[in-house]
């Protein structure tokens, strides 16, 4: 196939304005200097003293201010808009603002993990309060000094003006206002007087990002710290027998070897040294139960999409009869493999475990579930556990899993030394987390031209799909319809991927719909909205889990600006939208033909999640969604033989190229409702998009991931 498409266009684009989506300075110690006409702009002094307000921040007498970022940052940039929320109701400079990470603290913040895409929508209301808490306090403090009422104060960037213009910063009100008495509601601002939120402001890492300062959890050095690399069963199901670890133990740099369960640690002076003791290991394995390979996989999924399972997981109407009314039946199969994360930073964690207390510092997702899960292992109360976040290269649900921290603690535990555990790439693709292979059959019943019934079969290991989505599009759509999921086991570790349960899902299903419209003779955007319009008014509405409405307006807003429904000469289309994490998503694929073979030239996306905190970073997530989504659909497969993946590092495994990634074009729905996710949502979507532009330019389908293996027909 062609090379697809690069660009470095990206715009971002509110309703019908364009704006540059250039880096705006919003953090910097060393202050800015921008047009000739503005005076040089230099951050408050650090202070000598800290007062702090609450568990989110704390001033200084010089003004300068410092928010905690709760949740742990894996690359959504929430360090950065989380922050965002603080001081937009705080009132103050976000010139003068420093951001730190926070560690785990069960007792100030909760829900401080990052997965869902739920960061900023589960963290909104308590980070607003937090920053229009101290404002309350400020401004209480400024009023007791001049003798007049709060109402009378007005506040901005930091600073508080009485009626006469006397005013007082922040830094010389922060002490006596942080002894004052706690508002248990204090007043928000209106979303029209934002004056930070809905602001591009830079990425706080940034600086350390682009100039490889520590930040991330592989940049950990501590004093008497050894480095572990762990050898580990070659095949799921297998169990050590024996080994010998002469060999390990001579090469140079080498400190110890120690076995635990089925696994065997090499300690190190240096991570090559590590390496290098684990290949020399000698290991003998029980191969256990009969190992599992792809064809097995496929076989088993297969024969259970063909059956209903004993329970549905949705059933609304009478599907059987629904099916026996149709004049036919029309019925496609859609199929997924496993595939690893293969996160830019391998799993790594530092553990420091002594008798009575340990400290973990590394790239957790899900600190306080590790916090639980260490106190289980080592036997140890909660209290004599410090957890620390660093900054992670890449989650996408592989480090929801503390497998790598519940190591890299036991090796410390065992050895008596400080340990920084580092996997290699072989190690993350051959013992990783995965996302579980599936397969869905869909079948609907047609009847004078209408869809009458709709029934989805799932087949999924070690979980599901669908199961977790049961009031999502289309039900309420089709009056009669069914879900049935069939959950295999597997020895193979699965588990959430990005856009758990839609990664998939909306692909086969967006898929369908396309084709099933195509059957039907009627444009695709109009057979949804159809559907969606009938959604609105279902009795069976009151329990979805989507908004009709939402949905149609990501939907009409991404076919008006992709000229959906006119012809442009080589420019085939195809269209998708999806809702998922809360966010309503649609999608416009955009293909061309290249000496006779397809190429995506361009994504046109809607978006409606809500008010947007930070405009340049919900670009970057959505972008990424969509260029993430658009590589795993077109490239990555991954097969098992005996039990063992046959691939092992990116000479086996395709990804997308950066020469391949196409231009993206956004589009947000302007709203004032509360935020919502933006991580995830646009993944699901892409291969949709993309699917179904191909079937515009070929006029072939294609029915299972990945894309390319399809290319022979789609030439």
């Amino acid at each position: 196939m062609a090379n697809l498409k690069q660009t470095n266009r990206r715009n971002f684009i509110k309703g019908s304005a364009i704006a540059g989506g250039g880096l705006i300075i919003g953090f910097n110690w060393i202050g800015c200097k921008g047009d000739s006409n503005v005076p040089l702009k230099v951050m408050k002094a650090i202070p000598k003293e800290w007062i702090d307000f609450n568990s989110f921040l704390k001033i200084g007498e010089t003004g300068l201010v410092t928010i905690m970022s709760p949740n742990p940052e894996i690359g959504q940039n929430i360090k950065t808009s989380m922050p965002m929320i603080v001081a937009e109701e705080l009132d103050v400079d976000w010139f003068d603002v420093v951001v730190e990470q926070a560690g785990l603290n069960t007792e100030w913040y909760t829900r401080q993990v990052a997965g869902g895409s739920q960061s900023i929508r589960q963290g909104w209301e308590s980070l607003r309060k937090a920053g229009a808490t101290a404002k309350h306090m400020l401004v209480e403090a400024a009023a007791k000094r001049w003798g007049i009422t709060p109402e009378e104060c007005k506040t901005a960037d930091g600073i508080i003006t009485n009626p006469s213009g006397e005013t007082l910063s922040y830094g010389e009100l922060a002490k006596e206002a942080s002894e004052l008495e706690v508002p248990e509601s204090p007043k928000l601002k209106d979303p029209k007087d934002f004056k930070i939120i809905g602001h591009s402001k830079r990425n706080v890492d940034l600086k350390k990002i682009i100039s490889g300062q520590p930040l991330f959890g592989l940049d950990t050095k501590k004093e008497g710290m050894v480095y572990a690399n762990v050898l580990r069963p070659p095949a799921f199901g297998s169990t050590l027998k024996d080994y010998n670890d002469e060999n390990a133990k001579s090469i140079n740099g080498v400190i110890d070897v120690i076995r635990f369960g089925d696994k065997i640690g090499v300690l190190a002076q240096n991570t090559w040294a590590a390496m290098k003791g684990k290949a020399a290991l000698v290991a003998q394995w029980n191969e256990g139960d009969k190992p599992e390979d792809t064809e097995y996989h496929n076989d088993l999924l297969s024969s259970h999409i063909e059956k209903k399972a004993e329970k549905p997981r949705r059933e609304d109407g009478d599907i059987d009869k629904a099916f026996k009314d149709s004049d036919e039946v029309f019925e496609r199969s859609y199929s997924a493999p496993f595939l690893p994360h293969n996160c830019m930073e391998p799993m790594n964690c530092y553990a420091d475990v002594t008798s009575d207390k340990a400290y973990i510092l590394g790239p957790i997702q899900t600190p306080e579930w590790q916090l639980s899960n260490l106190s289980a292992q080592l036997g140890m109360d909660k209290e004599n556990i410090n957890i620390e976040l660093t900054r992670m290269g890449g989650g996408f649900g592989r480090r929801l899993y503390g497998d790598y921290v519940a190591e890299a603690a036991e090796l410390s535990k065992l050895s008596q030394k400080p340990v920084q555990l580092v996997f290699t790439r072989e190690d993350d693709m051959l013992a990783g987390t995965y996302r579980p292979a599936s397969q869905y059959k869909f079948k609907a019943g047609i009847k004078d031209g209408k869809v009458i019934g709709y029934h989805l079969v799932e087949a999924c290991f070690n979980g599901e799909m669908f199961g977790q989505m049961p009031s999502n599009f289309p039900c309420g759509a089709i009056e009669n319809y069914r879900v049935d999921c069939h959950k295999l086991q597997t020895n193979i570790t699965t588990g959430a991927w990005r856009a758990p349960y839609a990664n998939f899902l909306a692909y086969a299903e967006q898929a369908f719909f396309d084709e099933l419209a195509s059957h039907l003779k009627i444009d695709p955007v109009e057979f949804r909205i159809k559907l969606l319009e009938r959604a609105k008014n279902d009795p069976t509405g009151e329990d979805l889990s989507y908004d009709p409405e939402r949905l149609i307006g990501v939907i009409k807003l991404a076919a008006e600006k992709a000229n959906w429904g006119q012809n442009e000469e080589n420019n085939f289309k195809g269209f998708c939208a999806y809702y998922s994490h809360n966010t309503y998503v649609a999608e416009v694929g955009h293909v061309s033909i290249k000496n006779d073979s397809p190429v995506i030239e361009k994504i046109t996306c809607a978006v409606d999640c809500g008010i947007v905190i930070n405009p340049i970073a919900a670009l970057n997530q959505i972008e990424g969604g969509i260029i993430d989504g658009i590589g795993h659909a077109m490239y990555s497969d991954f097969k098992f033989e005996n039990g063992a993946s046959t691939s092992n590092n990116f000479h086996q495994y395709r990804m997308i190229k950066m020469v391949e990634a196409p231009q993206v074009d956004v589009h947000f729905v302007e709203s004032t409702i509360d935020p919502t996710g933006l991580g995830e949502p646009t993944l699901p979507p892409a291969g949709g998009a993309v699917a179904n532009a191909f079937a515009a330019a070929t006029g072939n389908r294609i029915y299972s991931q990945p894309f390319v293996k399809h290319f022979e027909i789609l030439g």
